[in-house]
């Protein structure tokens, strides 16, 4: 079994680009000259000194990335756009900050917030709570529910991160249907070489802020555990009502954790809360909060937010052979998401009128269970070794609604308005084949998608007082999805691919029976479709210099929007057809680890493929083993989305800026010394598809700068940052009732132990 917290031999990489385009044509250059370079050391042979190195972890259980392996456990990914953002090559990442952990990974739009909740946009897709992609950790879906209510509100801490896996639209059809793909969070498992571990890091910063987060972890004899507690708070930097208060537990056992068939036993707790201060606008007048004026202003003094969440589950992984492997994840809890806020307010504007002296209150819950099995075999044909892959999956979720109207802006209950019983059962099966021949990977598959979706209301006032009735909905969906890759090796670890995907998402919850009583849902009401093509060219042939280059097109059509009635009624409809066309870009480059190939003092890394001997050759003094590493590293996504069809057409879709750059520094010393400048540099948009004016999202640019470092051996570290360095006045989040500032500049200091 892997051992996560490991620090791997590996450079960081990276080069520079910029938001200019004719940055971007040397950026490609670049790429030319350092891949000639590259593929020339890559094949060039050496005298080599026989060392025997032995090893007895297997190939698929060491993800070194920047990409994903072509096959790793039971997952097939030739064929397909990954990455893996390893999170132990930045300094400590504090507050879940994904600006930070996401700085060398192209494609991902941050929405950023004063919560400790988490929106996440892809390629133009909407980022509110991730909720067009598939959110797993450890593989086990996390969103409220996958498909009637598909919000992350609950991610884990990063502190508990060992990498997170990110697959590329519908290359993701081993997890899900959703078009922006799939993040994966792999989460740490108890370490191997000792019986107990301690560590505990304590974090202070602007805003009354403070954050722990401490573990406990180990292997005696059969049995290896592994538990932490985490907890943050702030006042927030808005004026008012930002407050939040968080706290996570874990615990998970592992049974036979070195051996080829494991048990893993693991239980999460978290709950949180946090102010919702509402928004700002650029308008003036009497209860207007304006963003130019009042930048850190609230408009919304009483909103609250809850969330609660219980998971246990239980995974048995068999690997039995090298090519054979079964894993089977089972889970079940329960999940809740509270809120009550205060009536009556405007965009940007304190809540006035009668109204203002009321509360909608709102509780959903969730319970969950599922079990997902997979399975995994490698064969012998026509003349290659090619691999299956196959799984499925049986998931329920039973979600009640309710509602209410509170007498007070600050109520948290009242009189139920609305009530309704929601359920999804989903059954869906997939295989997909590795075809090897040579350097060439051919990769089909298909996921065949069973779903049923059931909306009962038992209130809804709206309706009733209107003389319509109550609402029931239910729908079952079988879908066949179909995908294909295909992977050339030109060089070891130089490869072109390309992949073809479908993909759909179903109705929501809200869309099947909207709560409100002036909405009216057509019973010819599609679900929304996509295809996704893709093809690029990456490599990391040495470890100095890795890229990723790619051209993308998706065409996303039947999205359901609101149509607008006589009468101030609205149905909602399929309002169109979007393509995203795109071009991406992503390289690392570790200038240092470049001097030490120039002189022919850099080793290879080991790799590890069972128990073997290995040739290396000699390892004199290096470079990096005595100043480390110094990576200069940039990524860009350049984007043009625009609805072809509908009532939309010819408007670019919300939240799909033209371009999004992060560059930046990451100096790295014997892992003792860790420090990054990153920036990052997005495009303008808007926070709606109609493009209405005071929903504009301008551009804007941020830079970070973190360090962390060892002071006493490796007991005691100290970790400091600076956040938007140069107190950028931007946003990148509006909402119906306003703008959402984003934070200025802030710092933080912490410390941490280690036994």
């Amino acid at each position: 079994m892997r051992q996560n917290r490991k620090y791997q031999p590996i450079a960081l990489l990276g080069s520079i680009v910029t938001t200019r385009p004719k940055s971007l044509s040397v950026t490609l250059a670049l790429f030319g000259a350092v891949f000639t370079a590259t593929l020339a050391t890559a094949q060039e042979p050496a005298e080599l000194q026989e060392i025997v190195v032995e090893s007895e972890a297997e190939a698929d259980e060491v993800v070194q990335g920047p990409f994903l392996p072509d096959v790793q456990g039971t997952k097939i990914y030739a064929g397909k756009k990954t990455s893996v953002i390893d999170l132990d090559r930045l300094p400590e990442i504090t507050n879940n900050n994904y600006r930070q952990a996401l700085a060398t990974t192209p494609g991902l739009l941050i929405s950023e917030e004063s919560s400790p909740l988490v929106s996440i946009g892809y390629r133009g897709l909407d980022p509110h709570r991730v909720q067009f992609m598939q959110v797993l950790k450890d593989g086990i879906p996390i969103h409220a529910d996958q498909f009637g209510y598909p919000e992350a509100y609950y991610t884990p801490p990063l502190d508990t991160v060992d990498r997170i896996e990110f697959l590329r639209g519908g290359a993701a059809l081993i997890y899900g249907p959703q078009p922006g793909g799939a993040l994966n969070y792999v989460t740490h498992r108890p370490r191997l070489d000792r019986p107990f571990s301690f560590g505990t890091k304590h974090t202070y910063g602007s805003d009354d802020y403070y954050s722990t987060f401490t573990y406990v972890d180990g292997t005696s004899g059969r049995l290896g555990y592994y538990g932490y507690f985490n907890h943050r708070q702030s006042e927030g930097f808005r004026s008012a009502n930002s407050d939040y208060d968080l706290n996570a537990g874990h615990f998970k056992l592992v049974l036979d954790g070195d051996t080829s068939s494991r048990w893993i036993l693991a239980f999460d707790a978290y709950e949180e809360t946090h102010g919702e201060p509402g928004g700002s606008t650029f308008a003036t007048g009497p209860g207007a909060i304006n963003f130019n004026t009042n930048h850190d202003g609230a408009s919304r003094l009483y909103d609250r937010f809850e969330l609660k969440r219980y998971v246990g589950s239980l995974t048995w992984e068999k690997d039995f052979s090298e090519g054979t492997k079964l894993s089977i994840n089972s889970w079940g809890g329960y999940y809740s998401r509270y809120s009550s806020r205060q009536r009556g307010g405007g965009f940007g504007i304190l809540p006035s009128g009668p109204d203002a002296d009321t509360a909608s209150v709102e509780l959903q819950e969730f319970y969950t269970f599922g079990v997902d099995t997979r399975f995994r075999h490698d064969y012998e044909a026509f003349g290659g070794t090619h691999t299956l892959s196959t799984g499925f999956q049986v998931y329920h979720t039973n979600s009640p609604r309710e509602d209410r109207r509170g007498d007070r802006k600050d109520a948290r209950g009242g009189v139920l308005r609305n009530e309704s019983e929601r359920n999804v059962w989903y059954a869906p099966f997939f295989v997909e084949n590795r075809f090897k021949f040579g350097a060439l990977s051919i990769t089909p598959g298909v996921r065949f998608e069973n779903i049923w979706q059931r909306v009962q209301e038992s209130v809804n006032v709206e309706r009733t007082a209107a003389g319509l009735g109550l609402e029931s909905e239910s729908e079952y969906n079988f879908v066949p999805l179909f995908g294909l890759g295909a992977e050339y090796e030109v060089a070891p670890k130089v490869a072109f691919y390309g992949n073809v995907s479908q993909s759909y998402r179903p109705t929501v919850y809200s869309q099947a029976v909207p709560t409100g009583g002036t909405v009216v849902v057509p019973t010819d009401l599609e679900e929304s479709k996509a295809w996704q093509y893709e093809i690029g060219f990456r490599g990391a042939p040495t470890p100095w210099v890795n890229w990723d280059v790619s051209a993308f097109l998706l065409d996303f059509d039947d999205q359901i929007g609101n149509i607008a009635l006589p009468g101030g009624r609205s149905t909602l409809g399929n309002v169109g057809r979007a393509q995203h066309l795109g071009f991406e870009a992503a390289t690392e480059f570790d200038i240092i680890g470049f001097i030490d190939h120039l002189h022919g003092s850099a080793s290879a890394p080991i790799p590890y493929s069972g128990k073997e001997k290995q040739v290396l050759p000699p390892t004199p003094p290096s470079l990096v083993e005595r100043f480390g590493n110094l990576s200069l590293y940039g990524n860009v996504t350049l984007l043009d989305a625009e609805y072809v069809s509908g009532p939309l057409e010819g408007n670019s879709p919300r939240y799909a800026p033209d371009y999004i750059v992060r560059a930046g520094l990451i100096y790295r010393w014997q892992d003792k010394v860790k420090a990054a400048f990153l920036g990052t540099f997005v495009g303008d948009s808007f926070a709606d598809d109609a493009g209405t004016p005071e929903r504009a999202v301008p551009a804007y640019m941020v830079w970070d700068l973190t360090a962390e470092a060892s002071v006493y051996k490796d007991i005691v570290s100290v970790h400091v940052g600076i956040n938007n360095v140069f107190d950028e006045s931007y946003y990148s989040r509006v909402r119906d009732d306003g703008i959402d500032p984003a934070n200025g500049r802030n710092y933080y200091v912490g410390v941490g132990l280690k036994f």
